[in-house]
C-alpha cells in the first residue's frame, strides 16, 4: 500500500432522500410489472457509507461538509428551462427531470447539495486542506446534459465541478477519467468543444444511452482531439480495463499533463450489476486507482477528486468503494471482501484478443494527444 494521503469525504443523509419512486427497475411509470424499487436508490450509497464507518475508515479520512451550489454555478452548464422545470417538479409532488430521470418532492434542494458537494471537495482539494477526495454524493451527475436530466441525473455534478475549476479557481487544463459502465455523455457534451478539458470514457459498448459513446466522437472545433472514448465489449474484465489504463489512459493523461484528474466513479462495471455486463472487482478498481494516483503525481501534484456515479448491486458495491478508499488514502483496513474470490475466478478476467483490438482501435487518438 502507497504511503498515507489525506483523503477528503463528502458524504450526507440527505443524499438518501432523493426519491426516485416504485418503479419495474429503471423503467419508468407505465411499465405492464408489478412495480418495485428503483435501480438508483438509496442503498448501495448508504452501505458504502456504512462500512466505510465498520471498516475503520471514517478515523482515517478528513470529514467536508458539502454546501449547496448556487444557481449561477449550475447555470455554467446547464439552461435556465432545465433548472427551472426541476424546481418545479421538486416543489409539486415530483415528476420527470429529464429521460429516464425521476425526481421527487425535494430533489431540486438534494440535487443542489449533491453538486455542491463536489464542490466543496473540489475547493478543500484546490486549497491544498486535502491531497484528494471522494464525493459519495446523490444524486448522479455524468449523462444529464444541458437541457434535461438523463439517466437518474439531474445536474451534472463532474462538468460543474470542471466549469468551477476553470473559471473561478484559476486553472487551466483539467481531465475526466469516467469509469462508469455507460458512457460519460453529460460530461462529453460540457466540454466538446473546450480544449481545457481532456474527457475520457471507459465503458461497455453501446449500453447506456443507446447510441452513445463512439471511437469517432472525438470532440469538435477547439476541442477537437480532446475526448476519448473506449467502448469495450460485454464481458471485459480486470485485464481488459488495466489495458485501457496502460495503453490509453495514463499516456492520454501524461500527453496532456492535467492540473486536475475528476473520476465520475460509477461502479455498474462491476461484477453482476444489474444495468452493466462487466467483470470488474474490488481488486481491480484498486489497481486503477493506484494507476490514476501515479499519474496524478507526475502531472497534477497528485491532485484527484472522484464523484460517485452508478453502481446498483447493494452487496458488492460496498467493497468496491471501500477498495478504492483504501488506495486513495494510503490506508489498508482489515476488511476483506468476501465477493472477491468469486469475482476473480470468474471466466474472462484476463485480456481477451476481441477486447485488445477494441483497444488498439483507440490508440491513434492518445498520438494525437502527443
Amino acid at each position: 500500500m502507497a504511503s498515507a494521503r489525506r483523503t477528503g469525504l463528502v458524504a450526507h443523509e440527505l443524499y438518501m432522500w432523493h426519491d426516485t419512486g416504485n418503479y419495474a427497475g429503471p423503467m419508468p411509470y407505465g411499465n405492464p410489472v408489478q412495480p418495485g424499487t428503483h435501480a438508483e436508490n438509496p442503498e448501495t450509497k448508504r452501505r458504502f457509507r456504512n462500512l466505510l464507518e465498520v471498516a475503520g475508515m471514517n478515523e482515517v479520512l478528513t470529514h467536508i461538509k458539502p454546501r449547496s451550489a448556487t444557481e449561477a454555478e449550475i447555470l455554467r452548464f446547464h439552461t435556465a428551462e432545465h433548472l427551472a422545470n426541476v424546481q418545479r417538479i421538486s416543489a409539486d409532488t415530483g415528476g420527470d427531470a429529464g429521460f429516464f430521470t425521476p425526481a421527487g418532492r425535494g430533489s431540486y434542494e438534494i440535487a443542489m447539495l449533491s453538486a455542491g458537494g463536489v464542490l466543496s471537495a473540489l475547493e478543500a482539494l484546490i486549497a491544498g486542506e486535502i491531497d484528494n477526495a471522494y464525493a459519495l454524493v446523490r444524486p448522479p451527475g455524468h449523462h444529464a446534459i444541458a437541457g434535461e436530466g438523463m439517466g437518474f441525473c439531474i445536474f451534472g455534478n463532474a462538468a460543474i465541478a470542471g466549469f468551477h475549476a476553470l473559471e473561478t479557481l484559476s486553472l487551466s487544463r483539467i481531465a475526466y477519467v469516467d469509469w462508469d459502465v455507460h458512457h460519460g455523455n453529460g460530461t462529453q457534451s460540457a466540454f466538446y468543444d473546450d480544449p481545457r478539458a481532456l474527457t475520457i470514457s471507459v465503458h461497455q459498448d453501446n449500453c447506456f444511452p443507446p447510441d452513445s459513446g463512439h471511437v469517432h466522437e472525438v470532440g469538435e472545433g477547439p476541442g477537437e482531439g480532446y475526448n476519448i472514448n473506449i467502448p469495450l465489449p460485454p464481458g471485459s474484465g480486470v485485464g481488459a480495463y488495466e489495458a485501457v489504463f496502460d495503453q490509453i489512459i495514463i499516456p492520454a493523461l501524461d500527453a496532456f499533463a492535467p492540473e486536475l484528474i475528476i473520476v465520475p466513479s460509477g461502479f455498474d462495471a462491476g461484477a453482476y450489476d444489474p444495468l452493466g455486463r462487466m467483470q470488474m472487482h474490488s481488486d481491480g478498481y484498486r489497481s486503477l486507482t493506484e494507476k490514476l494516483l501515479a499519474a496524478a503525481d507526475r502531472n497534477c501534484q497528485g491532485r484527484i477528486l472522484m464523484t460517485h456515479e452508478g453502481g446498483y448491486n447493494s452487496w458488492t458495491v460496498p467493497f468496491f468503494g471501500l477498495a478504492v478508499l483504501e488506495a486513495l488514502s494510503g490506508h489498508k483496513t482489515a476488511t476483506e471482501d468476501p465477493f472477491l474470490p468469486l469475482h476473480a475466478g470468474l471466466g474472462g478476467q484476463d485480456l481477451q484478443p476481441h477486447q485488445q483490438l477494441a483497444i488498439d482501435a483507440v490508440k491513434p487518438l492518445v498520438m494525437g494527444l502527443s
